[in-house]
């Protein structure tokens, strides 16, 4: 009965880590995108002055 219930708990945390994992992957692109889109709207309204496309 043990085996199995440890086996079951098992097969729960990994369903859990894989909709995680794949949660995170997809937030991870689309902090991309969104940096990505950031980088080409800001060098576009530059003007004649050149600007730095990160803010650190």
């Amino acid at each position: 009965m043990v085996p199995l219930l440890l086996v079951l708990l098992l097969i729960v945390i990994l369903i859990g880590a894989g909709f995680a994992l794949k949660l995170l992957w997809w937030i991870a692109i689309a902090v991309l995108v969104l940096w990505a889109l950031g980088f080409v709207f800001r060098t576009a309204e530059g003007g004649g002055r050149r600007r730095r496309w990160y803010r650190w």
